[in-house]
């Protein structure tokens, strides 16, 4: 990893930190619009609109032990790339860190999920909000297309899994989440039934202490989030995310914030995704003092 340009208040060296991030421009396997390999400064960039001090957590990050490793060197090829990543996570979580990546694509997720899991100590759990389902095998003649990371965290890794947000999919992949009794919740459940209500269900479900959670940008409505790979519409709401985040991140040992396309609209998509990222330091934190 190397740095060009670091998050707003990651003050701490590497030794002493309790949360590393670290950015992977890699969109290779991209369908719709490229673009997501911009995220990781553009979300750097926007991190000094925020002030330190988190009001409802009473966190303020200056005092807070964050390090940013810079960006991770992708290659061309996925596979290499989702390899090569593994091995950089892997220590971090050994070193008794918190990860926190910033994609770059969906398929980045795997890796760290699986780096994650193998120092969990026990099961772990995969919380992923996302508008699609990513549970193909493989996707234009790709294994670890970005619209497949759900099903090889699944196949490979845990069945602890709940999917939030999602509302797109071809029928099969419908069909396989009934059929093998996966659990998700669409954005029109969660309006329905709203965030607590999914939640306490969700972690009932799981039945774990420890997850990793996943927010692809696009669980959000494109009208809070139009810089996406592949915006859906009828999404979540930026306070739902928010609330979703302030509740799974104190049990979370690893995290992400993906599939930001920046060059789509004006900064706001980044500049949402960085507030969700510290919203969620903050959180854990809280939880942790």
């Amino acid at each position: 990893m190397f740095h060009d340009l670091c998050m707003m208040d990651s003050l701490a060296d590497y030794d002493s930190a309790r949360y590393v991030l670290f950015g992977v421009p890699f969109d290779g396997t991209s369908s719709f619009r490229a673009g997501s390999r911009w995220a990781p400064d553009a979300m750097r960039k926007s991190s000094p609109n925020f002030e330190t001090y988190n009001a409802y957590f009473d966190i303020d990050f200056e005092d807070l032990l964050i390090h940013d490793a810079g960006n991770f060197e992708p290659y061309s090829d996925v596979e290499r790339t989702l390899e090569e990543l593994f091995f950089a996570v892997e220590p971090i979580v050994k070193d008794g860190k918190l990860p926190i990546m910033m994609g770059g694509e969906h398929s980045l997720t795997y890796p760290c999920v699986k780096a994650c899991a193998k120092h969990a100590g026990e099961d772990i759990g995969f919380v992923v909000m996302d508008a699609h389902f990513d549970l193909r095998e493989e996707y234009s003649g790709v294994k670890f297309n970005h619209a497949c990371v759900s099903r090889h965290v699944l196949n490979d890794i845990t069945d602890r899994y709940v999917t939030i947000g999602v509302r797109s999919g071809p029928r099969e992949e419908w069909d396989f989440a009934k059929d093998h009794g996966i659990c998700y919740y669409t954005s029109d459940t969660v309006r329905e039934k709203g965030v607590k209500a999914v939640l306490a269900e969700a972690l009932e479900h799981l039945e774990c202490d420890k997850i990793y959670l996943s927010l692809d940008m696009d669980a959000l409505d494109p009208s809070f989030a139009p810089g996406l790979g592949t915006p859906e519409p009828f999404g979540l709401t930026d306070i739902e995310v928010r609330d979703i985040i302030r509740v799974l991140a104190p049990m979370s040992i690893g995290f992400d914030v993906v599939e930001i396309s920046p060059e789509y609209d004006g900064g706001q998509t980044a500049l949402l995704g960085t507030k969700l990222l510290r919203e969620f330091i903050a959180a854990h934190a809280a939880a942790h003092r």
